[in-house]
C-alpha cells in the first residue's frame, strides 16, 4: 500500500531504546516498497505525551501514508501525534517518524 512513499526516520540519541525501534521501522518500511532514508539520530521536539510522532510538512496536508501509519500505531494501541514542522524541509508527500 501506498508504493513509492518517502519517508524519513528520525530516533532521540538521548533515548536508550529508540535507535533499535528505529531500525525496525526502516525494515517495515523497505519491506512494503518505501524509499527510506537510514534513521538519523537526531534531537526532536517532544511532542506531548508520545514517544512516537508523525511529523509532516506544515505547508502541504498529510500525506494518506502518513495518516494511515498514525491510525495503524494508534489501533495498536502506541500512542503517536501528529504534528507540523517547517524546519526540517519535508517534501509534500513525504513525512519523518520521529521516536524519543
Amino acid at each position: 500500500m501506498f508504493p513509492e512513499q518517502h519517508a524519513g526516520i528520525f530516533f532521540s540519541p538521548m533515548s536508550s531504546d529508540a535507535q533499535a525501534y528505529a531500525q525496525e521501522f526502516l525494515t517495515i518500511f523497505t519491506a512494503v516498497g518505501w524509499t527510506v532514508t537510514d534513521p538519523e539520530p537526531t534531537e526532536i521536539a517532544p511532542v506531548q505525551s508520545a514517544s512516537l510522532a508523525v511529523i509532516v510538512s506544515a505547508e502541504a496536508s498529510p500525506p494518506a501514508a502518513a495518516e494511515a501509519l498514525h491510525d495503524t500505531l494508534q489501533i495498536f494501541g502506541m500512542n503517536a501525534e501528529v504534528s507540523r514542522d517547517s524546519n526540517h524541509k519535508i517534501a509534500p508527500g513525504g513525512f519523518i517518524l520521529a521516536i524519543s
